[in-house]
């Protein structure tokens, strides 16, 4: 085992790699010139919502496909997995009828549903362990939040960053918009049984008009929403593995715990990296590898040079079991979520707030 364990070891050096990068190209599945429907985002700080394009709306621009974020919530449910599953411990709370795996949580270790749970003293305590230079506790009850990132804004303020980020964006597009009618086989007008007096009486005013097509009772032309885009200048999907970062990680002054625990992290990363999510996006959107443009995953040092990456997902995967055993992972476990402490949260909240506004 100590030679499988070994192999990988270089790019936990001082002297090693920076960073893996890869650069994807993407096409969508319908072809190059394909229409894709990249994010949307709420309106605020100036920003109108809808697409986040950047740069001149005709011209050079960039759209943003998938987010950072986006992108992570999509990879770390790959460790709940049949073949990953084992890598990290299966945490699930439990509130009335509902199961939700940690893996599913969207900030991590640092979520609401996490810490509002008996776990809670717990996480403040690998928190806490985290600040002071040690990870090995966090590691044992949410691995991936080392891989991820996490911040535990509510309470120690402990923050981990991303060892991956992986964003697609699309460049120089065209935006598109569409329209919607519901039309009455072939007829010349919409279906309007619901207007017919003997049945809901006439549409009094505007306030009608709405209440009875929030119910569906009356037909809501859709006109100039978003189409989706083409991607003139193609898609790409950018990824890094930060392994500066991850030299940063530490199980105190400890040396052999801390190559344990790196190596235990390094694994998770790499399995996680070298299957990036699958081609589902969303409705509209599901982007393959471009046959023509199959792009290149580089490790990049801090000098500048580069060589190639060619580490399989095969055997990223038994190199994370064998590290994973040898660092021990943690309990799987199922814990209840806790009403009262979520209220007692709130309540601290609002306490705070209103403190603040006396202040003020």
């Amino acid at each position: 085992m100590s030679n499988i364990l070994e192999q990988f070891d270089h790019y936990l050096k001082a002297d090693g790699p920076a960073a893996i990068v890869t650069r994807e190209p993407l096409i969508p599945v319908e072809g190059a010139d394909g229409v894709l429907f990249p994010s949307t985002f709420a309106s605020g700080d100036g920003f109108p919502g809808g697409y986040n394009i950047d740069g001149d709306p005709n011209g050079e621009n960039v759209a943003l496909v998938d987010s950072v974020g986006s992108q992570a919530n999509r990879i770390e449910p790959l460790f709940a997995e049949a073949d990953h599953a084992a890598l990290v411990p299966q945490v699930v709370i439990t509130a009335g009828v509902k199961r939700i795996n940690l893996l599913e949580a969207g900030h991590r270790a640092g979520d609401a549903i996490v810490r509002c749970s008996s776990l809670q003293q717990e996480l403040h305590d690998a928190f806490k362990a985290l600040l002071d230079g040690d990870a090995t506790s966090l590691a044992k009850i949410a691995p991936t939040s080392l891989v991820f990132g996490v911040w535990d804004s509510r309470d120690t303020q402990a923050k981990m960053p991303r060892l991956i980020a992986s964003t697609i964006r699309a460049y120089n597009v065209r935006k598109l918009t569409r329209s919607a009618q519901y039309w009455a086989g072939g007829s010349s007008n919409p279906v309007t049984v619901y207007d017919d007096e003997n049945i809901l009486g006439p549409i009094k005013d505007d306030k009608d008009r709405k209440e009875r097509s929030t119910s569906g009772f009356t037909h809501v032309p859709a006109t100039g929403s978003h189409g989706g885009i083409i991607a003139k200048g193609g898609i790409r999907r950018d990824a890094t593995l930060a392994l500066a970062a991850l030299k940063l990680i530490n199980a105190g002054s400890d040396a052999d715990s801390t190559l344990k625990l790196r190596r235990y992290i390094l694994g998770l990363a790499l399995v996680a990296f070298t299957k990036l999510p699958g081609g589902y996006l969303r409705q509209g959107t599901i982007l393959i590898s471009d046959p023509d443009n199959q792009g290149k995953t580089d490790e990049v040092y801090a000098n500048g040079s580069r060589k190639p990456f060619t580490v399989t997902h095969e055997e990223a995967l038994k190199y994370a079991k064998d590290a994973a055993e040898a660092f021990g992972v943690g309990e799987s476990r199922e814990v209840p979520f806790d009403a009262e402490k979520a209220k007692a949260d709130l309540a601290g909240k609002e306490a705070k707030s209103k403190a603040k506004k006396e202040k003020k």
